[in-house]
């Protein structure tokens, strides 16, 4: 049998079980000092906020992003957000760019290095060969006296007044004060470029956000063969095979001109059995509904779930061009199975 793990404290002495009340009160002081870490850093941006973003924004090259350790992980994620918000940038690891990444690096270029301390030796190792092949430098610390902030062509200060760690050692406040500069910075780039959230779809063409911003109308709906149609002089029956054979739960009503005239549901069809209308010898001309809700083919899928939605809701929409002449239909499960909603 195996024996249970004792959990043990810093002194090595085996504690029974969590404090809870402990616990809840060192997370309740985590966040409280990086809240803290992070509102401090609101009073400090100026003009030098100003000129990191004019140099991202006049960018001829790329956005290079370096860290190492913990402001190496700040540094990756800011990268990431910069190339999602149109600004073009990559992480590279700051010891390897000392090993043959700097080779990425190109006149134009503007790097971005994350140090808290500021003397991480594998960056201040680099800037001189920085600069001279032609980049130019952002420095993100904690220590406005350090050497890679003197090296910098523009410094940002995340100092923080203390660790939001109990011991004063793991890098937490200070991450997150960068992080959020971080973030500052890039989103300022973003709005100055004129981002739009047409801009952020086509760069998340993967995500369920990418799809509803995306995805039109003319994308999902079913055409051709698919759509159910019958002319305003068949029957009902006419009508109820067209409907089963095409799995929509109606038939749209199309004149010789090809222009909409109306529409049958499935709900249609129950009030004319409520009614008993014989459904071999009515028309469907004549038991339709006159004002289906229509929809041009460059709509966004996701506006359609609103349109189906208002009272009373429907489950179908006909897409029409702008002579109001049928080119599709969408189904509600037409939007399910593109992850639209």
């Amino acid at each position: 049998m195996i024996a249970q793990a004792e959990i043990r404290d810093d002194t090595h002495a085996p504690i029974a079980s969590v404090d809870a009340g402990r616990a809840l009160a060192l997370a309740r002081e985590v966040l409280r000092a990086e809240a803290d870490a992070v509102r401090s850093l609101e009073r400090r941006i100026g003009a030098d906020f100003v000129a990191a973003v004019e140099l991202l924004f006049h960018c001829k090259g790329r956005v290079v992003v370096a860290g190492i350790g913990k402001s190496g992980h700040v540094a990756r994620k800011l990268a990431a957000t910069l190339a999602s918000t149109r600004t073009p940038a990559f992480f590279v690891h700051a010891a390897e760019a000392g090993h043959g990444d700097l080779g990425m690096i190109a006149p134009g270029d503007v790097v971005i290095m994350l140090s808290n301390s500021g003397e991480t030796d594998e960056l201040t190792l680099l800037t001189p060969h920085l600069k001279r092949q032609g980049a130019r430098l952002i420095a993100i610390t904690g220590n406005e006296q350090s050497a890679l902030a003197q090296a910098a062509d523009v410094h940002l200060d995340a100092a923080v007044d203390a660790e939001a760690c109990p011991l004063g050692l793991a890098p937490t406040a200070s991450t997150t004060a960068a992080l959020a500069l971080g973030d500052a910075l890039a989103l300022a780039v973003a709005h100055a470029r004129g981002f739009s959230t047409e801009d952020f779809a086509r760069a998340h063409p993967g995500g369920a956000l990418g799809r509803r911003l995306l995805t039109r109308v003319a994308d999902v709906m079913r055409s051709g063969d698919a759509l159910p149609i019958v002319k305003p002089e068949a029957t009902v029956a006419d009508a109820i095979v067209e409907m089963s054979g095409k799995g929509m739960g109606m038939t749209a009503i199309v004149g010789i001109d090809g222009r909409v005239q109306g529409i049958f549901t499935d709900g249609d069809l129950r009030r004319c059995f409520e009614r008993g209308v014989d459904v071999a010898r009515a028309r469907v001309a004549d038991l339709m509904t006159r004002t289906p809700r229509i929809v041009a083919s460059d709509t966004l899928a996701i506006d359609c779930v609103e349109r189906m939605e208002t009272p009373p809701k429907v489950t179908q929409l006909l897409v029409v061009d702008a002579h109001d002449a049928l080119v599709g239909a969408l189904h509600l499960h037409d939007l399910f199975r593109a992850r639209v909603v």
